[in-house]
């Protein structure tokens, strides 16, 4: 069977990172302190970076480094040797969007590959090749393509170079992210790694002469999300995405949880093993795939562009209170002992003796107890867990296995 697809997830810092790795990613993306597009992200130094790398390629798993800004002239400033300090380091591929970052980057650390961020809005074969001719090794796809347009864009391009596309999370209501509400409203530009997600505010219409004469424009009693999207989810679709030919299937979150980043991971992973197993097999667990990426964060699912213009019933995103999930992060394993049955967590949110709870755990099924005996770190029992970071013991009915994630009904 030919190359297994790459899964591709996110890590805003080096717990997510850890997670990311520990529940099957293939490739972990990051990004700096500079010249990335997720600045409110906790990132990584150049020393935190190099430890990635370390970790990661110690398990068999590439770092992709962010550098997808659209630079200013002050940012040019240290750039290359910036790049060189990367490529010093290991990391595997950048992810550049803006022509005067690429060059600066072929010509620092010609050796090094690139791959064109979506920011580049790549939406034909030809802006493919023009690109493979610059020395991109791949390039991510705007999101706003059709899978039939991926797949000629495939058999156009070939083996000259790869295809990555986005198959989970937050999708923007800016072609391809290049978005200027964000500079307009709150002046921290969106392009320049500071959105502040003004898409997601609650809008009203007022006329011009009428100042403080507010008109609601209300789809429901929470109000109207005419900007808002729905989450991407292509879970049920991982043979479709196969056969049109893409190199890599990435994950959006830099800014979510170690629990969002565990659980939406798992399930792809799971999704494409099954597949490459037994396309039966995979057929079968659609729904189950389906259903264990409601339970982490999600703001209603859709599946993009990819079968065409979704509309407004199945792109725009209608009403507040429908965001959420099933699950709440309650904690992470730390460590286990294997004498005693007791599984070591620092806690991240309330949960108490004789409350069902589940753990997700990287490459074993998931599986699901209630808290009977609870430590605090004294080994003094605890009736609840009220405090969150604390660290806990809980009597576990099966083993589990650091960077493993907790987790209860809402």
């Amino acid at each position: 069977m030919e190359n297994k697809i790459e899964l591709l997830a996110p890590a805003g810092d080096m717990e997510r990172l850890q997670v990311a790795v520990a529940h099957g990613a293939d490739a972990v993306f990051l990004g700096g302190t500079s010249l990335g597009l997720r600045a409110k992200a906790k990132n990584f130094d150049m020393e935190q970076i190099a430890e990635a790398v370390k970790y990661a390629h110690s398990r068999g798993v590439k770092i992709y480094v962010t550098a997808n800004v659209f630079a200013h002239n002050e940012d040019y400033e240290g750039m290359a040797e910036y790049f060189q300090q990367l490529a010093e380091i290991g990391v595997d591929a950048l992810i550049i969007s803006d022509p005067g970052v690429f060059m600066t980057a072929r010509r620092a650390v010609p050796e090094m590959e690139i791959h064109t961020s979506t920011q580049a809005n790549i939406t034909s074969y030809q802006s493919a090749l023009f690109w493979a001719e610059m020395g991109a090794k791949r390039v991510v796809l705007a999101r706003e393509l059709t899978m039939a347009e991926i797949a000629e864009i495939h058999a156009r391009v070939g083996d000259k170079i790869g295809i990555e596309t986005f198959v989970h999370g937050s999708m923007c209501m800016a072609y391809s992210g290049r978005c200027l509400l964000s500079v307009y409203i709150t002046h921290r530009g969106a392009n320049r790694g500071e959105c502040t997600n003004a898409c997601r505010f609650k809008y009203v219409l007022q006329e011009e002469k009428r100042t403080g004469d507010f008109h609601p424009i209300y789809e429901d009693d929470s109000g109207t999300f005419i900007l808002n999207s729905k989450d991407l989810n292509m879970v049920r679709h991982i043979p479709q995405l196969v056969d049109a030919g893409i190199c890599s299937l990435k994950i959006e979150g830099r800014m979510k949880t170690a629990y969002y980043v565990a659980s939406v991971t798992k399930t792809y992973r799971e999704a494409i093993d099954d597949f490459y197993k037994d396309p039966a097999l995979y057929e079968s667990k659609k729904d189950y795939y389906f259903a264990e990426l409601l339970k982490s964060s999600n703001r209603d699912f859709s599946t993009g562009f990819y079968f065409g213009n979704p509309g407004v019933d199945g792109q725009i995103y209608h009403d507040d209170n429908a965001r959420g999930q099933t699950h709440n992060f309650l904690a992470i394993v730390r460590d286990y002992d294997e004498n005693t049955g007791f599984a070591t967590l620092e806690q991240r949110n309330k949960f108490s003796v004789g409350e069902e709870v589940e753990f997700l755990r990287a490459g074993k099924p998931n599986f699901a107890q209630n808290v009977v005996i609870l430590l605090d770190e004294e080994d003094n029992a605890v009736e609840a867990a009220p405090h969150a970071q604390q660290i806990l013991k809980l009597k576990t009915n099966q083993p589990v296995a650091p960077l493993d994630i907790l987790r209860g009904r809402v």
